[in-house]
């Protein structure tokens, strides 16, 4: 579709009218593009095909489902990408790699519907909010499918710690009905640094390896690590436990209900506390369709856009405004938008030096690979 077809096919009449030629519409008007890198699963049906509807600009749409993935095409260049969306920690460092283009706030006015409280929090990565702008954000947690949990562990049996996870003994339990992991480091490990009584954010070497000790002791319980299967390996009972992503558990809560299938899925934000990330909108440097790109963010910055995505995804929006349109059954869900209690035992992570995060790479390869 080309936008403002009408005026443009009026100014060729116009000077045909004025000159005594015959002209006719350009047939070579350049098509507005615009070039969208997302997580895997983290959109709403139909909401880039109303954005085109709306406004002429075709979504060219690919999807990752690793922090890692997405920042070794970035550091790459040329990635041929205009809007992507990194966590916090991986913006904060890819910032100061010089990646994505200051905003212009004045072409985003529907910002002022962003949620001072995310705005503020994001603000510990990007000082002044001067490189992105919130889409959703979530927790790290623990799901699991509720009847496995009950016949294991009784029918008072609840999952509300990480010692279901980091006690061997526990989770070796789960093994034979199936336990995934996040193929996260950044995930996994400031998750057992909490458990120990350590700082989540340590770059101490003594504290990463404990961490990395901890986890390899319940390795041999884990099926698989990857960052997006389990959604629907929990959904269709596959597997029935499983650290990962506040909205795609819920996400597959929805879906098993959906397919009547018998399986109950539940997820928990543990206890002793768990990591609160926030995934972001950013244009790249190089981006090639600039107000391409500021006209998608800001159209998803709309409240009953953002609202539709909260509801579909079940992560929280970092649209304030938007509160007003989710559906109440996900607003008052306290795994999605917890309250002021939970909140105080959230943590959050920011970027390592590169030393640092070469060797979390390297225990990470470690764990994984049982070595």
């Amino acid at each position: 579709m080309i936008p403002n077809q009408s005026l443009w096919l009026w100014v060729p009449v116009a000077l045909a009218l004025g000159s005594g030629a015959v002209l006719s519409p350009r047939a070579d008007a350049a098509e507005r593009v615009v070039n969208f890198f997302n997580w895997s699963s983290y959109i709403a049906p139909g909401v880039l095909e109303a954005f085109t509807e709306e406004t002429g600009i075709k979504v060219v749409y690919d999807t990752f489902d690793a922090n890692e993935t997405l920042e070794t095409r970035l550091l790459a260049g040329k990635s041929g990408y205009d809007v992507v969306v990194p966590t916090a920690y991986f913006l904060q460092r890819q910032i100061g790699a010089n990646i994505f283009r200051k905003l212009d706030k004045s072409k985003l006015p529907n910002l002022a519907n962003a949620w001072p409280m995310v705005t503020e929090r994001l603000a510990t990565y990007d000082p002044g909010n001067q490189y992105a702008v919130n889409y959703m954000w979530g927790t790290t947690g623990i799901g699991y499918n509720v009847k496995a949990v009950q016949r294991i562990l009784g029918s008072d049996g609840r999952i509300d710690s990480w010692d279901v996870i980091f006690d061997p003994d526990k989770l070796a339990k789960f093994k034979d009905c199936g336990v995934q992991m996040l193929d996260s480091a950044d995930d996994i490990l400031p998750a057992a640094l909490n458990f120990l009584g350590l700082d989540p954010n340590s770059t101490e070497k003594n504290d990463l390896e404990q961490a990395a000790a901890l986890v390899g002791k319940i390795r041999p319980y884990v099926r698989k690590f990857h960052s997006s299967e389990y959604l629907n390996s929990l959904a269709t009972g596959e597997i029935c436990l499983v650290v990962g992503w506040s909205g795609d558990i819920k996400q597959a809560q929805s879906r098993a209900a959906e397919s009547h299938n018998g399986v109950e899925i539940g997820y928990a934000i543990p206890k002793e506390g768990a990591q609160m990330f926030f995934d972001n909108l950013a244009i790249l440097l190089d981006a090639r369709n600039v107000d391409e790109a500021y006209e998608l963010i800001n159209y998803l910055y709309r409240p009953d856009v953002a609202a539709k995505n909260s509801d579909f995804l079940s992560y929280a929006s970092g649209n304030l405004a938007s509160q007003k349109l989710i559906d109440p059954k996900a607003f008052n869900d306290k795994t999605i938008y917890p309250d002021e209690a939970v909140m105080k035992r959230l943590f959050i992570i920011t970027a390592r030096d590169l030393a640092t995060q070469r060797s979390i790479n390297r225990l990470w390869t470690r764990i994984k690979t049982g070595r």
